[in-house]
């Protein structure tokens, strides 16, 4: 009998071993991943990027529906945003969650985002979530794309709670590759992070 859903966590709990069962590589990421690295904010959708096959789509569907009574996923957009490496999701109209899929890129970045990923433990099951450091990076390239100021406070929020923890020289290294170590600069001053960091943006 599916259990009900209530909150994100107790859907991430469902989720997450159907994609280590499927051996689906995967890693969370989006504001899920805010709460574990920054400050916990509300959220009731959850962002995961996948390693997913066309073959895998149909085991996938088929064990997702198993979660909720009135699950829903469309088959067709996952293998549509398989071929198109983009989003597809995962609905429970009873309680309103949201699992957002998003196939990886294939790109030299993606490859070190889930070289990198970090697993923490969610009531003794095991979680890959994106880094501190990578969902720092992507937050701030939304920015860019976007201007949200959302993204910036939760970039100050993981500044602040992980700062200590961060690889510094991976961070500002990256944000120099990717034009982002402008506004890295303000933040980690306004986080408080130490001042090698911050000449090593600029060098």
């Amino acid at each position: 009998m599916p259990m009900e859903i209530i909150d994100p966590e107790k859907l991430l709990l469902r989720v997450a071993p159907i994609l280590d069962e499927l051996k689906i590589d995967y890693y969370i990421t989006g504001g899920f991943a805010v709460s574990v690295w920054g400050r916990p904010r509300a959220t009731f959708d959850i962002d995961i990027v996948v390693k997913l096959l066309a073959p895998k789509v149909v085991s996938l569907a088929k064990d997702l529906r198993r979660i909720s009574k009135y699950g829903y996923i469309d088959e067709d957009a996952a293998q549509e945003a398989i071929n198109l490496r983009g989003e597809f999701n995962f609905i429970d109209p009873e309680t309103g969650l949201k699992v957002d899929f998003w196939i990886e890129k294939g790109n030299t970045r993606s490859k070190l985002e889930f070289g990198r990923r970090i697993t923490q433990k969610i009531e003794k099951t095991d979680i890959y979530f994106i880094s501190p450091e990578d969902l720092i990076l992507n937050k701030l390239d939304w920015h860019q794309k976007d201007n949200s100021s959302r993204h910036l406070e939760d970039v100050g929020s993981i500044l602040k709670i992980s700062g200590k923890k961060l690889d510094k020289k991976y961070l500002t290294s990256q944000a120099k590759n990717l034009g982002l170590a402008e506004e890295l600069s303000k933040l980690m001053r306004g986080g408080g992070v130490d001042r090698l960091a911050l000449e090593s943006i600029h060098c």
